[in-house]
């Protein structure tokens, strides 16, 4: 039985293509009115975890439950519960606003004076009130996006599902998209957030999941993962012997690499790490405070930058 106080419960949820598991099976309990974070690198399994969530892809393993609603044995009930924004625009760019939101109401049942209602106030919580009769293809990208996340609004679903919203948008638009996310929020709406953006997730998530390789490494509030996986410490790029100059620096130091790059957090002081790393006859090219941060807790877990690709 799902907990009263579940939106989305993903249970064993996996994904084979071939021999290739692109999710492996990873649980994860929503809460009722959060906003989740969803961060990985390119490849970790972000967008095929969210499009089994929303029943876009067929799990090879695992059980989606929709507020109290097996996703398997009931699709088109726990689906009306959802809303999902994906990365790739959705929208007709020869309709207008008004009649692409009122065909996408009309694919969940609403018609006539509701459906009218309905588009009405999603192109009022995306602020494109102003441009209901204009056609699609007039509008910038950044008012596409904003009209792509009416279209998952416009049945007023439970659980709002947004996937990278921002790619490619200007500032002004991005700063729309992070307010009408908080208005949903403040509304009771519940929302998963997947970004390559730290920032943004650092502005508008109460929790984040971490993945890579397919599974969740770590769930929490920023506070308790940058706690837990940060740490402060010190960067040192070294030209030369890069294995010499870590060897030289673990007497010292707990020491990780990461290509010329030593991230060293000293037992007694840098003094002594800096001369044992000079001792070994390499050069220090660069030194770097590095201070706690989700960044350094999202590194710490994925060895990753956040933009390479898989």
């Amino acid at each position: 039985m799902v907990a009263a106080m579940s939106m989305l419960e993903l249970t064993g949820l996996g994904k084979d293509y071939g021999d290739r598991t692109a999710v492996k099976a990873l649980d994860l309990v929503v809460k009722k009115g959060e906003i989740l974070g969803l961060l990985g690198p390119n490849g970790a399994g972000k967008t095929t975890t969210i499009s089994m969530a929303c029943g876009v892809i067929t799990p090879t393993r695992g059980r989606v439950v929709v507020s109290g609603t097996d996703l398997a044995k009931q699709p088109r009930v726990a689906k009306a519960k959802l809303g999902y924004v994906p990365q790739d625009l959705a929208l007709y760019e020869e309709l207008s606003a008004t009649q692409n939101l009122t065909y996408f109401a009309a694919l969940y049942g609403i018609h006539g004076a509701l459906a009218a209602e309905r588009v009405t106030w999603a192109l009022g919580v995306v602020g494109l009130g102003d441009r209901a009769t204009d056609v699609v293809k007039t509008y910038s990208g950044g008012m596409q996006r904003r009209l792509n996340i009416a279209a998952g609004l416009v049945h007023k679903p439970e659980l709002l599902v947004l996937d990278e919203p921002t790619v490619g948008v200007d500032p002004q638009s991005r700063n729309h998209i992070f307010e009408t996310v908080r208005t949903l929020r403040a509304s009771g709406m519940t929302v998963i957030y997947t970004s390559h953006y730290m920032e943004e997730v650092e502005a508008l998530c109460d929790r984040v999941a971490i993945m890579d390789g397919g599974a969740i490494t770590a769930l929490g509030t920023i506070p308790e993962l940058v706690a837990k996986y940060a740490g402060k410490g010190i960067e040192i790029e070294i030209a030369g012997d890069v294995a010499a100059a870590e060897t030289a620096a673990a007497a010292h130091a707990t020491v990780t690499r990461e290509h010329s790059v030593l991230r060293v957090e000293p037992t007694a002081g840098l003094a002594p790490v800096i001369a044992a790393i000079e001792a070994s006859g390499v050069t220090i090219a660069r030194i770097e405070s590095r201070q706690a941060s989700l960044e350094t807790a999202f590194l710490a877990l994925t060895g990753k930058a956040l933009r390479d690709v898989a």
